[in-house]
């Protein structure tokens, strides 16, 4: 197939990543690519040009524009170069495209494709997507959402057409049968607010063991009021690790902390932690529920600190190759490859508008069953 794949615009599409919808962008094309399709990547320009990066948001792309009416010239920017692209895309021979991007204009333009369209949802609802999808008509377009929790979050706008969980290349999420012999917690994501890290600090103090912190720092003022001032010789920042170095520090750790202070669409990081067989203890919030089960990972009361240090102690003596088989049940990207594969294929074969009450039949698709959507979408 020729697949068009719109990524966001806010951060490069390339290691290290800023978060885990760069990190699922790059591995769905990456992956596509690899099973012999003809991949096109829209995003910004400093994004990896192995993936078939098709840069559409420069400086130089917007200079000719003028922006001296722009009061945000940041939200300008980015909505040009979605304007610019779907009207674009109208003449290109593309089999079908994939809209992985956050804003509206995608979706409210995708009536104007020849080619089918398939949106995935990534985050709960926000009013400039929600937006984009009321006013979406485009007859041959399908929402996928990354959970079950995100299928129910969106549920009021509009129902999904199917839910495919995320994935992670388990290769390089290397399995460690046993933690480092000096043991350490671990908490990684972006540094922001809602990602709760302030608490995971405090819990891992309750817990008694050192906490190791990785990831880029995207609110200064967060990092310095809050977690600068917390830092120490037990709780310590190595920065924005690089893959590798990232993953040899999750498969050293006794447990990861995960404190999302909203409901986590998905939890990428979740995944990568079990893929080492690293036990998860994390407040139940989203698809987090979806993904961990007693063999692997411990719930704790959300935003409670005290429920969060008796859900990592428990977490400690957890099997870790049970962490590993869950990963292996429930995380593997093949499987997230092929159930895309098989949507793809799909709208292509229709040829012709989706009646909206369509919706319902693949709404019922399980979460945790790649195989029975491939069998629906295939007679």
């Amino acid at each position: 197939m020729r697949i068009g794949i719109i990524a966001h615009l806010k951060h490069p599409i390339a290691e290290p990543f800023a978060g885990g919808l760069e990190m699922h962008t790059h591995l769905l094309a990456r992956s596509l690519r690899d099973r012999g399709h003809a991949v096109t990547v829209f995003a910004s320009s400093r994004s990896e040009p192995a993936l078939g990066l098709e840069a559409i948001c420069t400086e130089t792309a917007i200079t000719s524009v003028g922006t001296t009416e722009a009061s945000d010239i940041a939200f300008f920017r980015e909505h040009h170069a979605y304007l610019s692209l779907m009207t674009s895309l109208r003449d290109r021979d593309f089999d079908v495209i994939h809209n992985n991007a956050l804003h509206y204009l995608p979706l409210t333009m995708a009536d104007s494709l020849p080619m089918p369209m398939v949106t995935t949802l990534h985050t709960p609802p926000f009013c400039w997507l929600e937006s984009g999808i009321r006013l979406c008509e485009a007859p041959n377009h399908a929402l996928v959402a990354v959970s079950q929790s995100v299928a129910t979050q969106w549920s009021h706008v509009a129902p999904a057409d199917a839910v495919i969980l995320n994935g992670i290349d388990l290769r390089k999420f290397v399995f460690r049968a046993q933690a480092d012999s000096a043991p350490y917690l671990v908490w990684y994501g972006r540094i922001v607010p809602e990602k709760g890290l302030h608490l995971a600090i405090e819990a891992a103090r309750l817990i008694g063991l050192p906490l190791r912190i990785a990831g880029p720092v995207l609110d200064e003022d967060y990092y310095r009021a809050v977690i600068a001032p917390a830092l120490g010789s037990d709780i310590i920042h190595v920065g924005h690790l690089a893959h590798r170095e990232l993953a040899q520090l999750v498969a050293g750790a006794s447990a990861f902390l995960c404190t999302p202070l909203w409901d986590e669409p998905y939890g990428l990081v979740v995944a990568e932690a079990l893929a080492c067989g690293v036990p998860v203890a994390a407040f139940a919030r989203g698809a987090i529920p979806e993904i961990l089960d007693s063999s692997c990972g411990v719930l704790a009361t959300p935003d409670d600190v005290g429920s969060l240090a008796e859900a990592g102690r428990a977490a400690l003596a957890l099997d870790r190759r049970a962490c590993r088989a869950r990963a292996e049940q429930m995380c593997d990207a093949n499987r997230m490859v092929e159930s895309y594969e098989a949507l793809y294929q799909q709208q292509i074969d229709l040829g012709r508008p989706v009646p909206r009450d369509g919706r319902a039949a693949m709404h019922l698709v399980p979460p945790s069953s790649p195989e029975s959507l491939r069998a629906m979408l295939h007679g």
